[in-house]
């Protein structure tokens, strides 16, 4: 018999594994799917940056290996932007480094820092890559609950003073994916504090802080006072200039956890292509309306599914950030839990969202719907679901269906 590798036999079950092959499977039958369930940009990337790509790709010493700490250029590019932005001076060469995305620059943070038996603080519900980054590299994770009818500092008071060993960093993402929550800069400071005193760095991620819709710019940490001193910030170009695919993204503050994550790099890889960090560049320091155009393409889809849903019966709260929807379960359904709500929804209307079980058990009463259909297809998406919220069967799987009038 093989034995089970140590890592894999870490990680549990994918929640999405069986939503996400359910929906291979209707599709392959021809069924007609709008899906909802990953935070896959349907924008295309602003032309300016394409002409980028295009132009350095052909210049043949763009071909060559690239710098696995990203080009200098890039870095500067950066800096730049947090200079704009947020008011916050980076040195290119110590405390901003380019990753293949914000995930796989926490990814390899957790690997650079941490090790079997260390205690990291992550939120839950969660991105799955803030908790299982570190479970990867042998860390153990104390869940602090957050999201819609929890305090977060009680929670995060009560995992500390329980922690043995005592935790060594805390994980925070705001705007927040799934809950698409935001904070002010007040909270930063506090938590600043809180870190300070408990002896923890912070690690965030801040890949949402240019999608909001309601006046308000969310912070950066690193606009606190001597956060540079313990934290380091993630961000990305996946959202904000709708460049997925392109997996540009910054680690950014304390240089010596910088520092940590460009030694591990330097193992791993040598970087994202050149003519990718070239258009990234442009990304970066070019014309920045398409950042306004992608904020009010997820406002007027935020608009429309919000109200959609709520003339089909479902009330769900309306985010001022983020390019998702954290929707309670209708209370008719809540005892079915995020999973079976998720399979009847696809099945019955034809509908994919993602179970708030995937991002953790503090999750399971909320489904995550991203705004990656257009207004259209939303409306299309609700008339299928107010159909099934009507009609379809809210008793749990295995209990029989009551008769009808019963």
């Amino acid at each position: 018999m093989e034995p089970e590798f140590h890592r894999i036999r870490r990680l549990p079950p994918y929640v999405f594994a069986e939503v996400n092959a359910l929906k291979a499977k209707a599709r392959a039958a021809g069924e007609d799917i709008i899906d909802f369930g990953m935070g896959n940009p349907d924008g295309p990337t602003p032309q300016h940056i394409v002409d980028k790509l295009v132009e350095a790709v052909q210049d043949p010493k763009t071909h060559r290996y690239s710098l696995s700490r990203g080009l200098p250029g890039l870095r500067k590019a950066n800096a730049g932007y947090y200079a704009r932005r947020f008011g916050v001076e980076l040195d290119p060469e110590r405390e901003t480094i380019a990753t293949l995305g914000s995930k796989e620059g926490l990814a390899n943070l957790a690997m650079a820092i941490t090790g079997p038996g260390d205690v990291i603080l992550a939120p839950n519900p969660s991105y799955p890559i803030h908790p299982y980054g570190f479970i990867i590299a042998g860390a153990v994770i104390r869940h602090v609950p957050v999201g819609p009818g929890h305090d977060f500092w009680a929670n995060l008071e009560r995992a500390v003073r329980h922690c043995i060993p005592p935790p060594s960093a805390l994980v925070l993402n705001y705007p927040a994916n799934p809950t698409a929550e935001v904070v002010d800069l007040a909270f930063y400071e506090r938590v600043v504090a809180f870190a300070r005193q408990h002896q923890l760095y912070i690690l965030s991620d801040i890949a949402y802080a240019e999608i909001y819709f309601d006046g308000v710019p969310p912070p950066s940490i690193l606009q606190v006072a001597g956060a540079k001193e313990l934290a380091v910030e993630f961000t990305s170009l996946s959202k904000t200039y709708s460049m997925p695919g392109w997996r540009i993204g910054f680690a950014s503050g304390n240089a010596k956890l910088v520092g940590a994550l460009a030694r591990i790099k330097s193992y791993l890889d040598y970087g994202a292509f050149a003519p990718v960090q070239i258009a990234a560049c442009a990304a970066l320091n070019g014309p920045q309306d398409c950042v306004e155009e992608v904020r009010r393409l997820y406002k007027g889809r935020r608009d429309v599914l919000i109200q959609s849903l709520e003339a089909a019966g479902w009330r769900v709260p309306s985010p001022s950030a983020t390019m998702f929807v954290w929707a309670p379960l209708p209370e008719r359904f809540r005892e079915l839990g995020s999973l079976e709500f998720s399979r009847r929804l696809l099945r019955e209307a034809k509908v994919a969202v993602s179970p708030g079980l995937g991002f953790g058990e503090h999750g399971d009463g909320f489904v995550r719907i991203a705004l990656v259909e257009n207004e259209h297809r939303i409306r299309q998406a609700v008339r299928n679901i107010k159909r099934f919220l009507a009609a379809g069967n809210a008793e749990p799987a295995g209990r029989p269906r009551r008769a009808v009038g019963a």
